[in-house]
């Protein structure tokens, strides 16, 4: 059926039947092979016979059976991408930089999120395994997801946390040094009570981020104190519950270390809400540099991550690690920069 065809049935309220690879071939007067080769690339075809395959299948907006495809040539041309929230800024940047990637290798994305649910995360992973997916990228919440999917000999690539170290490739970024740089930034300043706002200390971030805080502290001589380790939940309303807590005292810190972007915002807003000046009052600096932090006054001075290489680097080596399947596993060490801008200054004088 021809594209007008099509569109008088649409119009009819008819079904239309999708234009096959032998439509193209017809329309095109080509035998099947040809139109193949056509519309792959694969092999040779004269090059007005493809312009003609090429017009042919436009006009009958033909569409590649992709399961067809992997039946045949028992390759899939689909990477999952699966992440913890796309709502935070990190990891939607972090997703376009993986898709962008396989696009320009020709791979198509299917992304998936979990709410940092280990549950949720199990459930995506199952579904990419049905859907036979080449290889998964993934920020995972526990090492249980990499384990399934290696089970299941999908080549999965760990990206910003690890917990499968020498089983599985990962890309992530050297947290315990970066966190050690931007607190010892304070403690140069003349810094003592800082306090440090942190979601966990389980996985590898939070735990490589407490361990350089700590690590900056104990080289400067500085005791630390229990009472500004603040575990203060995973969204901003749980940090600005605690930060409003932990302001509002007589001993409050002169400086805050933020271990993401999501808890510096809670902190931002209980600074706010309690007539405090950042940075006269109390300094602020986050791990993770958001596109907020450079809208408002004075911007948030921050460790910055290029999220978007993240996911370029991870699906770059997925790619790898699809073409060599028996190579020893691998971890990328991305780098990491502090961007200053004007939220610390030295605190005020007692």
């Amino acid at each position: 059926m021809s594209r007008k065809g099509n569109d008088a049935a649409a119009a009819a309220g008819g079904t239309v039947r999708r234009a096959t690879i032998k439509d193209v071939a017809e329309a095109a007067g080509v035998s099947r092979s040809t139109a193949s080769r056509a519309l792959t690339g694969r092999g040779y075809v004269a090059t007005d016979v493809r312009e003609r395959v090429l017009d042919a299948a436009r006009e009958l907006r033909y569409v590649p059976d992709a399961t067809a495809r992997y039946l045949k040539q028992q390759v899939s041309l689909s990477l999952g991408v699966l992440v913890s929230d796309l709502r935070n800024s990190f990891y939607a940047r972090l997703a376009a930089g993986a898709g962008a990637a396989a696009r320009g290798q020709g791979y198509s994305m299917v992304l998936a999120e979990d709410g940092g649910s280990v549950e949720a995360q199990l459930e995506a992973a199952e579904t990419f395994v049905a859907m036979r997916v080449a290889g998964v990228v993934v920020t995972p919440v526990s090492a249980d997801v990499s384990t399934y999917l290696s089970r299941h000999r999908i080549p999965v690539v760990e990206v910003d946390r690890q917990f499968a170290a020498g089983d599985v490739d990962a890309v992530v970024v050297d947290n315990h040094h970066a966190a050690q740089r931007v607190t010892q930034r304070l403690i140069d300043l003349g810094h003592r009570r800082i306090a440090l706002f942190i979601d966990e200390t389980t996985w590898t971030t939070g735990r490589e981020r407490h361990s350089g805080y700590h690590a900056a502290l104990s080289e400067a001589g500085v005791p630390l104190d229990p009472d500004l380790v603040v575990s203060s939940g995973w969204d901003v309303e749980a940090a600005h519950a605690a930060a409003v807590a932990l302001l509002q005292t007589d001993r409050r810190p002169t400086a805050v270390f933020a271990a993401n972007n999501v808890l510096a915002e809670g902190v931002w807003r209980a600074a706010n809400d309690l007539a405090l000046s950042i940075p006269a009052d109390v300094s602020l600096v986050s791990f993770d540099d958001a596109p907020w932090m450079s809208l408002v006054t004075p911007g948030l001075t921050a460790v910055a991550q290029d999220e978007s290489a993240l996911g370029e680097t991870a699906v770059r080596r997925l790619l790898e690690r699809i073409a060599a399947p028996d190579s020893a596993p691998l971890t990328v060490m991305m780098s990491t920069k502090i961007v200053d801008r004007d939220s610390i200054q030295a605190p005020a004088a007692d």
